[in-house]
């Protein structure tokens, strides 16, 4: 990956090599870590950054089990002609990470690509890592995982058709599947959230949100149901993107329905507070 877009050659181009799913998904998908984001999120994030081409591997036994030597041929030198390449001070690869960053130098040279390591990048002093983000969200310290990840952490995904129970207790939500799982975070939250289609985005709404498995009404899958205050516009087949901005509490069982919304109400009122004194994002 080149490191700077001003000094790629105009017959070049600026990629970047990222795998699907996650190596520790594919090999002990019980442990998986959460994800910080989906494949649409990352794809989305790296066109912002005018990055040409993000060559999205699907990591499986094969993939895996490529030697070193295999993966510099196969993918940097035969699939990408690369030219320079950009990694982390600890990057290791190949088949049980036998590669390391002397190995890549090496086998560099003599296939006519150079090599650039990035020093770890602090926050506060301690390094940024996918780790400390999500040990951040687990305690929903919001502003800390977005000082970390250089931008608020969000979800998104398109609206689908529920329930519709919310509705008719007078608290109608968009629902959005949780794909990108398992997530850093659940409970129930202050949000914003908007529209977004491409480039184009609609405004910033305020509202609560239940990141859950909903189990006072048996719900199984887990499922992002966003409740925008003073908003009645159909969004249904729309995506959309949310912004967690405080926790309010954990998900909890409820008896009845009457108990469940006497607690939404409260959840609501919490939420107006909290927003009315944080500043809206910005666009963008």
């Amino acid at each position: 990956m080149a490191r700077a877009r001003e000094q790629v050659n105009p017959a070049e181009q600026l990629a970047v090599v990222t795998f699907e799913p996650l190596p520790q998904a594919f090999f002990r998908p019980e442990l998986a870590p959460a994800r910080l984001s989906s494949v649409h999120q990352k794809l989305a994030l790296l066109t912002s950054i005018s990055v040409d081409l993000c060559w999205m591997m699907r990591f499986d036994a094969a993939l895996s089990n490529l030697q070193a030597e295999e993966f510099v041929q196969q993918v940097l030198v035969v699939g990408l002609a690369a030219r320079h390449i950009v990694v982390g001070e600890d990057f290791r690869f190949g088949h049980k990470r036998a590669g390391n960053l002397d190995l890549l130098i090496a086998l560099g040279q003599e296939a006519g690509f150079s090599v650039e390591t990035m020093a770890p990048v602090l926050s506060e002093g301690a390094r940024i890592s996918s780790t400390a983000i999500r040990q951040a969200l687990v305690v929903s310290d919001f502003a800390k995982a977005a000082r970390m990840l250089g931008r608020p952490f969000r979800m998104e995904g398109h609206v689908v058709f529920g329930q519709q129970l919310g509705r008719k207790l007078g608290y109608p939500t968009a629902n959005l599947r949780v794909r990108a799982q398992p997530s850093p975070v659940q409970g129930i939250f202050a949000v914003y959230a908007r529209t977004c289609a491409g480039r184009n985005h609609g405004d910033w709404q305020a509202g609560v949100a239940s990141l859950g498995r909903r189990p006072t009404v048996g719900g199984q899958d887990l499922l992002l149901e966003v409740h925008l205050f003073d908003f009645s516009a159909d969004l249904y087949g729309q995506r959309l993107q949310v912004e967690f901005v405080a926790k309010l509490r954990d998900e909890a069982h409820f008896s009845d329905i009457d108990t469940m919304l006497v607690q939404m109400k409260r959840d609501e009122e919490q939420a107006r507070q909290l927003l009315a004194k944080k500043d809206c994002p910005k666009p963008g």
